[in-house]
């Protein structure tokens, strides 16, 4: 759930990508599993698992906050890596003004990086700021961390515009030798594709950088069919066709959270988490990484 409603609208560049989204090939993606590791490897390959969850702020299916209960459905995953979406840090009432992302890596007991969408005036005079974004835990070192910008259409504002706005999280860790990219992302929610068309293009010309394994998580707001995702499937693969639906938590109907990766990776299990801790389901993949790649 957004922390606000926003209307929609459109610039020539936004509608020029969603056109050549639906140009683009709409087959089904492809999956990670159809990778093998790269030939001439003989280097066994590097195992880590992954995870992504939309925490909806703390707050279960049941609309309670109690962040004990999204630490323990977290902790179920037993992951390496967790990317997280709808991260309150000091936002509001609805989460007790609580820093979730320290929070939870504190009872998690891992490392963390913060990545604002929105970063707000204090509610009172000498309270913290008020900021709601994504999040990436990692039990690996961070060798590097950056917030990076993609296209949004503000909840924040009465009539926004599309335009570059943080909250594209990217973590670099390196994992028994391989250099990795982990990154967590939540895109648009709204009906209209044209702004998660945008997105997608933009989260492309970051990865476009990488040099070794990427791995891209996050709430997607859109099926892996999608015609605006159809650009990333060049360049990632879906982590966890098989592993079910995952929204909303209780009886979930739509996969829209989803574990993508570069190509090389290959995954040897995924699935999803059957819990109510928040609105969404969690998704976990256990990944090799190829040595090749560090």
């Amino acid at each position: 759930m957004p922390p606000g409603l926003g209307r929609p609208a459109h610039t020539a560049r936004v509608a020029a990508v969603l056109l050549a989204a639906v140009l683009s090939l709409t087959a089904a993606p492809p999956t990670a599993a159809e990778d093998t590791s790269p030939s001439g490897s003989r280097a066994p390959a590097v195992p880590l698992r992954v995870a992504t969850y939309n925490i909806h702020a703390g707050a279960g299916q049941d609309q309670v906050f109690d962040l004990d209960r999204t630490a323990g459905a977290l902790r179920d995953l037993h992951a390496d890596v967790i990317g997280l979406q709808e991260v309150d840090v000091h936002w509001g009432e609805r989460s007790a003004f609580e820093d979730e992302a320290r929070a939870l890596a504190g009872k998690l007991r891992m490392r963390v990086f913060f990545a604002p969408i929105y970063d707000l005036d204090p509610a009172a005079e000498g309270a913290e700021r008020r900021r709601y974004g994504v999040a990436v835990l990692s039990r690996h070192p961070v060798l590097h961390a950056e917030n990076h910008e993609i296209t949004r259409l503000s909840t924040q504002t009465p009539d926004p515009v599309p335009a570059p706005a943080p909250g594209f999280a990217e973590i670099v860790i390196r994992v028994k030798g391989v250099r990795t990219h982990v990154y967590s992302t939540h895109l648009d929610y709204r009906a209209d594709p044209s702004i998660r068309a945008a997105q997608a293009a933009d989260m492309l010309d970051v990865l476009a950088d990488d040099r070794g394994p990427s791995i891209l998580v996050g709430d997607f707001n859109a099926e892996p069919s999608a015609p605006e995702l159809a650009p990333l499937w060049h360049t990632l693969r879906d982590a966890a066709p098989g592993a079910g639906p995952t929204y909303p938590a209780v009886a979930p109907r739509k996969r829209i959270d989803l574990i993508t990766v570069s190509h090389g990776i290959t995954v040897t299990g995924a699935r999803t988490h059957a819990t109510a801790a928040s609105d969404h389901r969690p998704v976990v993949a256990d990944l090799r990484l190829p040595r090749r790649g560090g």
